[in-house]
């Protein structure tokens, strides 16, 4: 009998062993797999029917039952040349949109919501909302990160001023906090990346028409080898990216995905035709779902069923 027991008790030990040595090296998101939806250059604004159809996206989102929304900056259009009341406005009309989403929504930075920062901006460099203010006054931080069910979420402001314009960079300041904030991380935790302005894009190969030199610019983050090596030894697994207004995936090395999620608002902005006699691919206006399964990540592209609305002078 009581070797009886032994027996048992061994084959119970080798049953617990077996289930930890099944858990090790996997991941929380091995275990529970998620959904969320990546939208990108919202640009709101009163004209085109613009406002009507960003409710008409918040309310197919909120069927979709994903776990959160993500953007990819470009919310609104456009405070980049001044005009307070105008942006101010426009800042305070977005803010209160995003509220009627069903799950949280966290932002990311875009050009567009650069405050006063133009030549032609009546607003002084002193002024509280300048550049980033008036984006930090109503939606936060403007780089931040977060986690959600064993994955980190980081989400990048890729746009500076430089001599009146924008360009795509990593300031010094983001860069020493994502530093700090990467050192806290395990080795093996999954990580995504959310910029405004791209890492890495195909749409200037592709579209050659306008010659863009290897100097900081604005369709492209300059020193974006710097920011990408300090990932070398993490799991970098997706960067989410705005700003070209198409679709694109790529998957650099069977490492780390970079999706370009489309446009809310289509291209261009809010007045887009599908055929402008320029050899140019127009995506229909969307957003992405992203699904993360087992450590894998896949995507659909919604379209919103929406044809923007011109203005009497722009039929």
């Amino acid at each position: 009998m009581r070797t009886v027991l032994w027996i048992a008790l061994l084959f119970v030990c080798l049953g617990i062993k077996a289930q930890s040595e099944d858990l090790v090296g996997s991941t929380y998101a091995d275990q529970e797999g998620f959904s969320f939806v990546f939208m990108t250059d919202i640009h709101l604004q009163p004209e085109r029917g613009a406002q009507e159809a960003f409710q008409k996206v918040i309310d197919t989102v909120n069927k979709l039952h994903v776990d959160f929304v993500l953007t990819g900056g470009d919310l609104v259009y456009d405070a980049l040349r001044g005009n307070f009341n105008r942006s101010d406005s426009l800042f305070r009309t977005y803010s209160t949109s995003i509220k009627k989403f069903d799950v949280p929504v966290y932002n990311t930075i875009g050009n567009h919501e650069l405050f006063g920062i133009y030549r032609e901006s009546d607003i002084k460099t002193n002024h509280p909302d300048y550049k980033y203010g008036m984006y930090e006054r109503y939606l936060g931080k403007r780089y931040y990160s977060f986690d959600h069910k064993g994955w980190h979420f980081i989400s990048l402001c890729s746009i500076e001023e430089k001599d009146q314009r924008y360009i795509g960079l990593i300031d010094d300041e983001q860069k020493q906090w994502l530093k700090d904030d990467l050192a806290q991380l395990d080795t093996e935790t999954p990580i995504v990346l959310s910029t405004h302005i791209p890492f890495i894009s195909t749409y200037n190969q592709r579209y050659p028409k306008n010659k863009v030199k290897e100097v900081p610019n604005e369709l492209w983050i300059y020193n974006r080898d710097e920011i990408l090596k300090l990932f070398n030894d993490l799991d970098l697994k997706l960067v989410l990216q705005g700003h070209m207004h198409w679709i694109e995936d790529i998957n650099l090395q069977n490492k780390t995905r970079f999706i370009t999620g489309g446009s809310v608002a289509g291209r261009p902005s809010w007045r887009r035709k599908n055929n402008r006699n320029d050899g140019i691919h127009y995506d229909e206006e969307g957003f992405m779902v992203i699904h993360v399964k087992n450590g894998n990540i896949s995507w659909n592209y919604i379209d919103n069923k929406w044809e923007s609305r011109l203005e009497p002078d722009e039929k």
